[in-house]
Order: structure tokens, then C-alpha cells, then sequence
């Protein structure tokens, strides 16, 4: 996938050979979807989709599932977050890592007793057994030596999307261009990380009309930060964060 990956595991069990294996489950399935979606390898039946080598009908069924979840998500965001790039390429890859993430994650959740932190590339999941929370760190797209918030998480996912890492990779669906450089990064808290990405992707793609996108979906809350390090948040940001400090 092209980013690193780490789960943390808190609590007298964390260590248990239950835990070892759901881990190593977790990681496994992440490799196979890295080897079935990665456009960078010739021999993915992405990529074979793309050359026209296989039929969607000839993939394998995760295919097919991400094909029909990027359908919903295009759906959700009324186009603004859209698999089928500007040149007609379809690249599922904007919406594999939540999706991926999300479906790993499983493996953590069926091991009781233990707090999990799967941490995506930045893009986290939170699995608390015991209540307590994890500390999820945003990063300030302006200075990665600093954070912009820190987000007291005991269960669900947060993702952003932005431009510090990867420049200007987001389109906008609507112009078939890249996204005008309203906000340097969009965090999206929620219960699930499929969609706290796809709809930190779309609210990014939108500019001033960020807030409205996340409105479209139930129990998702967001911060954005502006190309000169402001920040706004919808009103059911949670409040238990700490402001901008160093890591």
C-alpha cells in the first residue's frame, strides 16, 4: 500500500498468544489486499483490470466488493468522492486503505481483554475493551514536527486527507481537476474507517462547503485546517481535545 502500518495492543492480554495471532492475521489479510489492489505491481487484478487482461465479473470477489463500495461512497458524497479518475481510469485506491483497515480490524476486535490501535498511515482505528482512551494525534500539515490537536478516542476510526505528505492528489470530481488548495488537511472522526476516509477525501475535494459533506452521513464529525494553519470544526467535534503543541 505504500505506507506503514502498526497495530498497538494495551493490557495484560496484549502479549497472549491469542493477540500475537489475531495480529498476524490482521497484517496477513493487509498483505493479500496489498497484492490483489496495488497499482504498482503489474500482477494485481487491479492492475490486470485496468489493461483489460480480466473482466470485473473474472476478479475475485474483494474486487468486487470494493467496486460496488465505491459505488455507495460516490453515491454518499452525491460524486464528490469518485473511483473513476479524470482520464477514465477506475482506481479504487482512495477508498482500499479505510477499507482494508476496517476489515483487519475484525481480527483485533474477536480478541477480548485487549485495548487495539491500528494505525494506517496516519488513518487509526480504536478498539478499547477497557474504556480507556488512546490519544490520536493530528498532524499539522504545515510543520510534521508538531500536532494541530490531540483526539481522546476509546472506539472507532479517524482519518484525514491532505496535501502534506503526497502534494496535490486529490481531484475534484466536479472539475476533473485537482482540488482547489482550500484546506491544507480534513480529519474526520467516526465509527468507521471506510468511511471517515472517503468522507475526509470528498470534504476536502469541497472546499468551503466541507461541513455539508459530513453532514451527509450520521454520527461523523470533522477539523480542517486552512492553507495558513486556521482551524474550524463542525459543531459536534468532540471537545476533549488538546490544542496545537509538540509531539
Amino acid at each position: 500500500m505504500g505506507m506503514p502500518i502498526s497495530v498497538l495492543a494495551r493490557g495484560e492480554a496484549a502479549g497472549s498468544e491469542l493477540a500475537e495471532r489475531a495480529s498476524a492475521a490482521a497484517f496477513a489479510e493487509l498483505r493479500a489486499v496489498d497484492a490483489m489492489f496495488s497499482t504498482y505491481r503489474p500482477d494485481s487484478a487491479v492492475s490486470r483490470l485496468g489493461r483489460g487482461e480480466v473482466t470485473l465479473d473474472q476478479c475475485p470477489p474483494q474486487v468486487r466488493d470494493v467496486e460496488r463500495g465505491c459505488a455507495r461512497a460516490r453515491e454518499l458524497t452525491n460524486g464528490l468522492f469518485d473511483a473513476t479518475r479524470p482520464d477514465g481510469r477506475w482506481d479504487p485506491s482512495g477508498f482500499v486503505k479505510g477499507w482494508a483497515a476496517q476489515r483487519c480490524a475484525r481480527h483485533l476486535a474477536a480478541v477480548p481483554q485487549v485495548d487495539w490501535c491500528l494505525n494506517a498511515g496516519g488513518d487509526v482505528i480504536v478498539l478499547c475493551a477497557h474504556g480507556r482512551t488512546f490519544q490520536v494525534g493530528i498532524a499539522d500539515p504545515q510543520d510534521p514536527t508538531r500536532i494541530a490537536a490531540v483526539l481522546e478516542c476509546d472506539t472507532g476510526a479517524v482519518a484525514t486527507s491532505g496535501t502534506s505528505v503526497r502534494g496535490s492528489h486529490i481531484y475534484d470530481p466536479r472539475t476533473g481537476r485537482a482540488a482547489e488548495p482550500h484546506w491544507a488537511s480534513v480529519t474526520v472522526a467516526g465509527p468507521s474507517l471506510e468511511t471517515a476516509d472517503v468522507l475526509a477525501t470528498a470534504a476536502f475535494a469541497a472546499g468551503p462547503g466541507w461541513a455539508e459533506v459530513l453532514a451527509l452521513a450520521a454520527d461523523y464529525a470533522g477539523l480542517a485546517i486552512t492553507t495558513d494553519g486556521a482551524t474550524t470544526t463542525t459543531e459536534d467535534w468532540p471537545t476533549t481535545t488538546r490544542p496545537l503543541g509538540t509531539r
